[in-house]
């Protein structure tokens, strides 16, 4: 299904977008950050902090490291400001990179077993399954991040693959 260039490809994805969100979000006052904006996670630092969670847990997941301290029910509010997730984002990007230059085709076969306390069961799935949800759950909570930049009149990322730069 993917192998060890797609994930690092999304990796480098994932870091550019969230350098642009970054500088956009930072453009803004906190006022306009903490916003309830109506998404799902209320406002643009909400969302950005859910995603930080996600990938949080996920690659606890992946690759057996530290997860989220907090529960699900808590992950919009992981950071209360812009720069502090800004520093912790970085980190966990640098982290997912590092997984995914180093992983073999063999750690994307078969199935990963955890429990989910979102279902509140044990679930079973296919890993290389679970790691396209990885990236595509940034990419949709990016995207909601995106609408509610545009909706106050400010500059939305570029978000385009192809338009990736080469070194990100």
């Amino acid at each position: 299904m993917i192998d060890r260039d797609y994930c690092v490809t999304m990796a480098r994805y994932n870091r550019w977008q969230n350098d642009q969100l970054e500088t956009l979000l930072g453009a803004l006052g906190s006022a306009d950050l903490t916003q309830d904006r109506g998404a799902f996670f209320g406002s643009m630092l909400g969302t950005v902090n859910h995603i930080f969670w996600g990938d949080m847990m996920w690659m606890s997941r992946f690759d057996g490291g530290a997860g989220p301290e907090q529960p699900a029910s808590e992950s919009a509010q992981v950071f209360p400001t812009l720069a502090a997730w800004a520093a912790e984002r970085f980190r966990l990007d640098g982290r997912i990179r590092q997984w995914a230059l180093g992983i073999h085709a063999v750690d994307l076969a078969g199935n990963l077993t955890w429990y989910s306390g979102s279902a509140g069961r044990e679930v079973t799935a296919p890993m290389g399954q679970l790691v396209v949800h990885f990236f595509n759950h940034q990419t949709h909570h990016r995207g909601q991040v995106h609408a509610m930049l545009t909706a106050t009149g400010s500059k939305a990322p570029v978000s385009d693959l192809f338009l990736m730069p080469e070194q990100t």
